[in-house]
């Protein structure tokens, strides 16, 4: 079994060429829905959790960064960090690999993971699942509410517009984190139709850049926030009015 720090490592070294490494690991869950339109982003990866009062858990397994491509990137650890070992023409993937290994580390918590493609093209798979997949769209809004491992630094949290007061009370009761603003949007401003949804830091920082690096710390501290949060017992559905 790995640690959580070997987690973390083993979905930055997944190949950033395509987002197939992040999907098959998924794959191996039991009673996963995965859904694609071949040859696009239109892609995403259901699981449904086994408590009656869950909520679900987003992620994105793509990943874009500046500079030439070069796939082969090797991830080593460096003063606390995780970091490409050249720093030079690669990245490492931390938005938002580090979520998704997030998303690995909690799949037994009981409650639901969401795994998108394509959200730094416009939230590609998001869109589609929600216009073309209503199924899916109407389970995922009988949630409590939704968590996204997404943000950069490390005790940040964004509700965009699909938060309220009560929840953004809430959050910051049971994480400590605050709210820089509402600016810009991400996998949950598409999401969220019935339901709050909040974006967590996960410790990355200089995302998109070839010199990208991740607090391994900060990581398993938003790690172990959610952990806790997750035990509970949570029956509180926070409604979103838009």
């Amino acid at each position: 079994m790995k640690t959580e720090k070997e987690t973390l490592k083993y979905f930055l070294d997944m190949s950033l060429a395509d987002t197939t490494g992040v999907f098959n690991e998924f794959k191996k869950i039991d009673n996963h829905i995965f859904r694609e339109e071949k040859n696009s982003q239109r892609r995403f990866l259901y699981i449904e959790g086994s408590k009656e009062n869950k909520v679900v858990l987003v992620a994105h397994a793509d990943t874009v960064w500046d500079g030439e491509y070069y796939y082969d990137q090797t991830v080593i650890e460096r003063d606390g960090f995780f970091v490409g070992k050249n720093q030079l023409n690669t990245g490492i993937g931390a938005d938002d690999r580090a979520g998704c290994a997030i998303l690995w580390e909690l799949r037994n918590s009981g409650h639901s993971l969401l795994i998108t493609d394509g959200e730094e093209r416009g939230c590609i798979g998001t869109k589609w699942l929600m216009n073309e997949n209503p199924d899916i769209a109407e389970r995922i809004n009988q949630h409590l509410f939704m968590i996204e491992f997404d943000r950069r630094n490390a005790t940040d949290y964004k509700t965009y517009n699909v938060g309220s007061q009560e929840f953004h009370e809430f959050i910051e009761e049971e994480t400590g984190y605050t709210r820089p603003n509402k600016l810009s949007s991400t996998d949950i401003t598409h999401l969220c139709k019935k339901i709050c949804g909040v974006n967590l830091s996960v410790g990355y920082y200089d995302e998109h850049h070839s010199y990208e690096r991740i607090n391994i710390a900060e990581w398993q501290n938003t790690l172990a926030i959610a952990r806790k949060l997750l035990s509970k017992d949570l029956s509180k559905v926070f409604v979103l009015n838009k």
